[in-house]
């Protein structure tokens, strides 16, 4: 997720990588928060009101540690202590099979420049209104698609991710629904996941509709209902709109820059921009036919020019108020990708004071977040609902 959001440009040199050790949630003291559950608890009932708040999603698995959206970085996220793992970005292949890729783009995500059988393949395209240059997962079968490796999305940051450069290939969408079942067993305890719909509307041009295809791999593997361990996700609201209509599970808008508009409104000619959807109108609007929103973290807390944080918005009660979550995105323990006020020394790479924006992010009632760094997550969580 986040194909919109600006912290995914970051550049830099060298980090710190030490794991911190991993908490599987905290009991004891509570906050309460208005508007919200009591941070610490879960929520009764089943589905998505059953996981703990606030809620640790680990982003494309623990891709602070590991190349992005492999299952080695889901894996280990679940090792961590996730509570549910983001582990689909979903893009279809040229033969029509969904893949886990950041973007369809995959000359950053995979070793395919190493691969003269494919230099012809590289190509412009113009995605969601924007000139890209690069290879496209529509341009491959998934048989050729499986002969290539997962390698490390932002080397300049995470060096130390460049080590597992090669050992995972692409997973498919079938194939995290088997895993999530493996795991399942494996860890006597239900695995979430968190899968998005990667631009639907440029997809579905081309004859390569992402909804239907996921509704037909949840049903067929019994995840299309209401309490399954499946959040859909997108940035695209006719999207979620489509799949509310295909399937149970429960469903999340996801929202960018306020100034921002959705590329399905563009195309329809919609003028409403995120400004408009995170209005009570709007929300009351988006609650009817999904259960939550996905923000940037900027729509909870808007930063100043010299990127530090200013005053929360209305948006957590508001949000709540129509009877959505929030599951905000995105925290990195490095320093490019945190507030000004919480970077620490002069290296661009080095880790800043993560755990206080987790405080500063929580105590705005937040049912959960996205994260690169799980266990840095929890522990962040653990420090909150203890007091």
């Amino acid at each position: 997720m986040g194909t919109q959001n600006s912290d995914e440009q970051v550049g830099g040199t060298g980090r710190r990588a030490l794991l911190g050790a991993a908490v599987l949630g905290a009991s004891g003291a509570v906050l309460g928060l208005p508007g919200t559950a009591r941070a610490g608890e879960a929520r009764h009932g089943g589905g998505v009101k059953s996981l703990p708040v606030p809620t640790i999603i680990g982003h494309r698995g623990a891709s602070g540690y590991r190349p992005e959206h492999t299952f080695g970085s889901y894996q280990l996220a679940l090792d961590l202590g996730a509570h549910v793992v983001e582990a689909g970005d979903l893009v279809p292949t040229k033969d029509g099979h969904l893949v886990c890729r950041h973007e369809p783009e995959i000359g950053g995500t995979t070793d395919v420049a190493d691969h003269p059988e494919f230099a012809g393949r590289r190509t412009t395209k113009l995605l969601d209104g924007v000139s890209v240059t690069g290879w496209f997962t529509e341009d491959f079968t998934l048989a050729e698609l499986k002969t290539l490796r997962a390698i490390e999305r932002i080397p300049a940051n995470r060096p130390h991710n460049t080590l597992y450069n090669g050992r995972w290939e692409i997973p498919t969408f079938e194939e995290v629904l088997k895993w999530q079942d493996e795991q399942t067993r494996k860890r006597g305890k239900q695995v979430w996941i968190y899968p998005e719909t990667k631009h639907p509307t440029y997809f579905r041009k081309l004859g390569l509709g992402l909804e239907e295809r996921v509704a037909k791999l949840l049903r067929k593997y019994g995840k299309d209902g209401k309490n399954a361990p499946v959040i859909l996700q997108s940035f695209e609201p006719t999207s979620i709109q489509r799949l509310n209509k295909l399937v149970g599970n429960p469903l999340v808008v996801l929202l960018s820059s306020a100034t921002s508009r959705p590329w399905d409104f563009v195309e329809t000619g919609d003028p409403r921009t995120v400004a408009d959807l995170i209005t009570p109108k709007g929300l009351k609007e988006i609650a009817g036919y999904a259960q939550g929103i996905g923000p940037t973290l900027d729509l909870v807390i808007p930063k100043d020019a010299n990127g530090s944080l200013t005053t929360p918005t209305t948006l957590v009660a508001d949000a709540h108020k129509a009877g959505l979550i929030l599951h905000p995105y995105t925290m990195r323990n490095e320093n490019p990708f945190l507030p000004t006020e919480y970077r620490k020394g002069t290296d661009a790479d080095a880790y800043g004071d993560v755990f206080g924006a987790y405080r500063t992010y929580f105590a705005t009632g937040i049912d959960g977040v996205f994260t690169d760094n799980p266990d840095t997550g929890l522990l962040a969580r653990q420090d909150f609902v203890n007091g």
